[in-house]
Protein backbone atom coordinates (compact mmCIF):
# COMPACT_ATOMS: atom_id res chain seq x y z
CA UNK A 1 0.00 0.00 0.00
CA UNK A 2 0.98 3.62 -0.39
CA UNK A 3 3.55 4.67 2.36
CA UNK A 4 4.32 8.09 3.42
CA UNK A 5 8.15 8.99 4.78
CA UNK A 6 8.14 11.53 7.61
CA UNK A 7 11.85 12.34 7.62
CA UNK A 8 13.25 12.08 11.36
CA UNK A 9 14.30 15.80 12.31
CA UNK A 10 17.67 15.96 14.72
CA UNK A 11 15.69 16.26 17.70
CA UNK A 12 13.66 12.95 17.70
CA UNK A 13 16.90 11.34 15.67
CA UNK A 14 18.99 12.16 19.37
CA UNK A 15 16.05 11.17 21.49
CA UNK A 16 15.77 7.93 19.63
CA UNK A 17 19.64 7.56 20.37
CA UNK A 18 19.62 8.61 24.01
CA UNK A 19 16.81 6.26 24.83
CA UNK A 20 18.34 3.05 23.35
CA UNK A 21 21.45 4.05 24.84
CA UNK A 22 19.66 4.21 28.24
CA UNK A 23 18.19 0.79 28.01
CA UNK A 24 21.36 -1.13 27.40
CA UNK A 25 22.65 0.73 30.19
CA UNK A 26 20.63 0.40 32.91
CA UNK A 27 18.24 -2.53 33.59
CA UNK A 28 15.21 -0.59 34.27
CA UNK A 29 12.76 -1.74 37.37
CA UNK A 30 9.47 0.12 37.97
CA UNK A 31 7.51 0.26 41.08
CA UNK A 32 3.85 1.96 41.31
CA UNK A 33 2.26 3.64 44.01
CA UNK A 34 -0.91 5.76 44.38
CA UNK A 35 -0.49 8.57 46.11
CA UNK A 36 -3.28 10.51 48.15
CA UNK A 37 -3.72 14.50 46.37
CA UNK A 38 -6.41 15.41 48.56
CA UNK A 39 -4.24 17.69 50.92
CA UNK A 40 -2.54 19.03 48.04
CA UNK A 41 -5.46 19.58 45.85
CA UNK A 42 -7.45 21.84 48.88
CA UNK A 43 -3.87 23.96 49.26
CA UNK A 44 -4.12 24.50 45.60
CA UNK A 45 -7.14 25.68 45.37
CA UNK A 46 -6.75 27.90 48.41
CA UNK A 47 -3.46 29.58 46.90
CA UNK A 48 -3.71 29.54 43.09
CA UNK A 49 -5.32 32.99 43.34
CA UNK A 50 -2.71 34.53 45.31
CA UNK A 51 -0.24 32.86 43.32
CA UNK A 52 -1.53 34.45 39.97
CA UNK A 53 -1.20 37.49 41.65
CA UNK A 54 2.72 37.18 42.26
CA UNK A 55 2.41 36.13 38.31
CA UNK A 56 3.08 32.12 38.86
CA UNK A 57 0.48 29.65 37.74
CA UNK A 58 0.10 26.82 40.39
CA UNK A 59 0.20 23.60 39.03
CA UNK A 60 0.48 20.30 40.45
CA UNK A 61 3.68 19.94 38.77
CA UNK A 62 5.29 22.47 41.32
CA UNK A 63 3.79 20.18 44.12
CA UNK A 64 5.27 16.87 42.78
CA UNK A 65 8.49 18.84 42.16
CA UNK A 66 8.71 19.96 45.92
CA UNK A 67 7.77 16.17 46.82
CA UNK A 68 10.50 14.76 44.86
CA UNK A 69 13.13 17.54 46.22
CA UNK A 70 12.52 16.20 49.66
CA UNK A 71 12.87 12.86 49.21
CA UNK A 72 16.32 13.19 47.44
CA UNK A 73 17.36 14.85 50.39
CA UNK A 74 16.37 11.76 52.61
CA UNK A 75 17.41 9.06 49.96
CA UNK A 76 20.68 10.95 49.04
CA UNK A 77 21.59 7.71 46.69
CA UNK A 78 18.43 8.34 44.21
CA UNK A 79 20.08 11.99 43.15
CA UNK A 80 23.31 10.25 42.07
CA UNK A 81 25.13 8.42 38.87
CA UNK A 82 27.06 5.01 37.71
CA UNK A 83 30.60 5.24 37.18
CA UNK A 84 33.13 2.76 37.10
CA UNK A 85 34.90 3.87 40.11
CA UNK A 86 31.92 3.96 41.84
CA UNK A 87 28.73 5.97 42.84
CA UNK A 88 28.77 9.39 41.90
CA UNK A 89 26.61 11.36 44.68
CA UNK A 90 25.31 14.67 42.94
CA UNK A 91 25.49 17.50 45.90
CA UNK A 92 22.81 19.64 43.45
CA UNK A 93 19.61 18.88 43.02
CA UNK A 94 18.59 19.84 39.48
CA UNK A 95 14.82 18.47 38.88
CA UNK A 96 14.51 17.58 34.69
CA UNK A 97 11.04 18.47 33.47
CA UNK A 98 9.70 16.25 30.63
CA UNK A 99 8.27 18.81 28.09
CA UNK A 100 6.13 17.46 25.18
CA UNK A 101 7.02 19.91 22.09
CA UNK A 102 5.84 19.74 18.74
CA UNK A 103 9.35 18.19 17.74
CA UNK A 104 9.04 15.44 20.37
CA UNK A 105 10.69 15.70 23.93
CA UNK A 106 12.78 17.94 25.44
CA UNK A 107 13.98 17.88 29.56
CA UNK A 108 14.76 21.90 30.66
CA UNK A 109 15.95 21.71 34.19
CA UNK A 110 15.12 22.96 37.07
CA UNK A 111 18.47 24.08 38.75
CA UNK A 112 19.10 23.96 42.44
CA UNK A 113 15.44 23.15 43.35
CA UNK A 114 16.26 22.12 46.77
CA UNK A 115 16.60 26.22 47.12
CA UNK A 116 13.18 26.93 45.95
CA UNK A 117 10.02 27.63 47.49
CA UNK A 118 6.79 26.73 45.86
CA UNK A 119 6.05 30.26 44.86
CA UNK A 120 9.56 30.09 42.89
CA UNK A 121 9.15 26.23 42.13
CA UNK A 122 6.39 27.47 40.12
CA UNK A 123 7.66 30.43 38.46
CA UNK A 124 10.80 28.25 37.07
CA UNK A 125 8.55 25.76 35.65
CA UNK A 126 6.25 28.40 34.18
CA UNK A 127 9.13 29.93 32.62
CA UNK A 128 10.61 26.64 31.73
CA UNK A 129 7.95 25.46 30.30
CA UNK A 130 6.78 28.13 28.29
CA UNK A 131 10.31 28.91 26.71
CA UNK A 132 10.47 25.01 25.50
CA UNK A 133 7.00 25.07 23.97
CA UNK A 134 8.18 28.36 22.65
CA UNK A 135 11.06 27.06 21.21
CA UNK A 136 13.35 29.77 23.27
CA UNK A 137 15.18 27.55 25.62
CA UNK A 138 19.05 28.04 26.00
CA UNK A 139 21.87 25.43 25.72
CA UNK A 140 22.36 25.56 29.72
CA UNK A 141 18.73 25.09 30.26
CA UNK A 142 18.84 21.65 29.32
CA UNK A 143 21.99 20.79 31.04
CA UNK A 144 23.36 19.37 35.01
CA UNK A 145 19.99 17.34 35.47
CA UNK A 146 20.39 14.46 38.66
CA UNK A 147 16.78 13.32 38.58
CA UNK A 148 14.19 13.76 36.17
CA UNK A 149 10.14 13.64 36.04
CA UNK A 150 7.68 13.28 33.48
CA UNK A 151 3.97 14.14 33.96
CA UNK A 152 2.61 11.91 31.05
CA UNK A 153 -0.57 11.84 32.81
CA UNK A 154 -1.76 15.04 30.87
CA UNK A 155 -2.66 12.77 28.24
CA UNK A 156 -4.55 10.36 30.74
CA UNK A 157 -2.76 7.71 30.77
CA UNK A 158 -2.64 6.28 34.08
CA UNK A 159 0.67 3.93 33.76
CA UNK A 160 3.86 4.17 31.72
CA UNK A 161 7.27 2.60 32.18
CA UNK A 162 9.49 6.08 31.45
CA UNK A 163 13.08 5.64 30.21
CA UNK A 164 15.97 6.81 32.66
CA UNK A 165 17.28 10.58 31.21
CA UNK A 166 21.59 8.57 31.34
CA UNK A 167 23.13 9.46 33.18
CA UNK A 168 20.79 9.79 36.08
CA UNK A 169 19.52 6.76 38.10
CA UNK A 170 15.97 7.30 37.96
CA UNK A 171 12.97 8.70 36.54
CA UNK A 172 9.34 9.95 38.49
CA UNK A 173 6.35 9.11 36.01
CA UNK A 174 3.22 10.57 37.32
CA UNK A 175 0.18 9.34 36.05
CA UNK A 176 -3.40 11.15 35.89
CA UNK A 177 -5.01 12.62 38.60
CA UNK A 178 -8.49 11.53 39.38
CA UNK A 179 -11.35 10.67 41.87
CA UNK A 180 -10.91 7.73 43.61
CA UNK A 181 -13.62 5.24 45.83
CA UNK A 182 -10.66 4.74 48.84
CA UNK A 183 -11.14 3.10 52.48
CA UNK A 184 -9.57 5.64 55.14
CA UNK A 185 -10.07 4.38 58.84
CA UNK A 186 -12.52 2.07 57.66
CA UNK A 187 -14.95 4.29 56.20
CA UNK A 188 -15.00 5.26 52.05
CA UNK A 189 -14.00 8.11 51.06
CA UNK A 190 -13.11 9.88 47.66
CA UNK A 191 -9.70 11.26 47.03
CA UNK A 192 -7.61 12.62 44.15
CA UNK A 193 -5.33 10.19 43.05
CA UNK A 194 -2.89 10.40 40.62
CA UNK A 195 -0.31 6.71 40.09
CA UNK A 196 3.23 7.43 40.29
CA UNK A 197 5.36 5.62 38.28
CA UNK A 198 9.48 5.63 39.18
CA UNK A 199 11.91 3.47 37.08
CA UNK A 200 15.07 3.16 38.69
CA UNK A 201 18.20 0.26 37.57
Amino acid sequence: GAVDLLPLTSIRRSIAEHMMRSKHVSPHVTTVFEIDFAAVAAHRKAYKDSFARDGARLTFTAYIVAATVHALKVHPLVNSSWSDEGILLRREINIGMATAIDDGLIVPVIKHADSLNLLGLARTINDLADRARGKQLRPDDVKGGTFSITNHGTTGSLFATPIINQPQCGILGVGAIEKRVKVIDDAIAIRDSPLSIHNAP
